[in-house]
C-alpha cells in the first residue's frame, strides 16, 4: 500500500481542501431508518449510495451497462456520501479516529470479475482523506441489485475521538 504522509501529518478536514473536495450535501433516509447510530466509541452508517439531493448518479450493474470504471466513480460518489453523512453526525471529519470497516456491495452481472478494482474507487478516497493508519479492512461482494437500481452500496463504521 502507498503511503501518504501528507494525508498522516493533515487533518481529515484539511485534507478535503487540499485535494479540492467538496462534499455533497448529507444524505436523508429514504425509509424509515436514522443515516447514523452510534454505539460507544463506534459509529455505524446505514448504506451510502450514489445519490446525491436524493437522485441516483449512478444506475445499472457492473459489467453490464456499466464499466469497471464506472463502478470506481460511483463508489467515489457513494464515499463522498459517507464523508457528508459523517461530517453531519460528529460535527467534524478530524474525529474519525480510525475507519475500522468498509463493505462494498456491487450490483454485477453474474461473470463480473474485477470487484476489487470497483471497490478501491471508495478505499483510495478514504486513504486520501484519512491517511493510512486510519485505513480499515473490507469487504467486497457482488449482489443481484440494490436500492433505486444503483451499482454501489457502502456500509460504513467508524471509531470516534472523543
Amino acid at each position: 500500500m502507498v503511503n501518504h504522509p501528507q494525508a498522516q501529518a493533515a487533518g481529515a478536514e484539511r485534507r478535503l481542501q487540499e485535494l479540492g473536495i467538496t462534499l455533497p450535501p448529507p444524505p436523508t433516509p429514504l425509509g424509515a431508518y436514522v443515516e447514523a447510530v452510534r454505539s460507544g466509541k463506534l459509529v455505524f452508517f446505514s448504506g451510502m449510495l450514489p445519490v446525491i439531493d436524493r437522485k441516483p448518479r449512478y444506475v445499472g450493474r457492473v459489467g453490464g451497462a456499466l464499466t469497471t470504471e464506472d463502478g470506481r466513480k460511483a463508489a467515489e460518489t457513494a464515499t463522498l456520501s459517507a464523508l457528508a453523512a459523517a461530517k453531519d453526525y460528529l460535527g467534524s471529519l478530524d474525529r474519525v479516529a480510525k475507519v475500522v470497516k468498509l463493505g462494498v456491495y456491487i450490483a454485477t452481472e453474474g461473470d463480473f470479475r474485477d470487484h476489487p478494482k470497483v471497490a478501491d474507487g471508495a478505499s483510495e478516497m478514504l486513504l486520501q482523506v484519512f491517511g493510512e493508519e486510519k485505513l480499515s479492512g473490507r469487504v467486497v461482494l457482488g449482489v443481484a441489485s440494490l436500492p433505486l437500481g444503483v451499482p454501489i452500496e457502502l456500509e460504513l463504521i467508524v471509531e470516534v475521538e472523543d
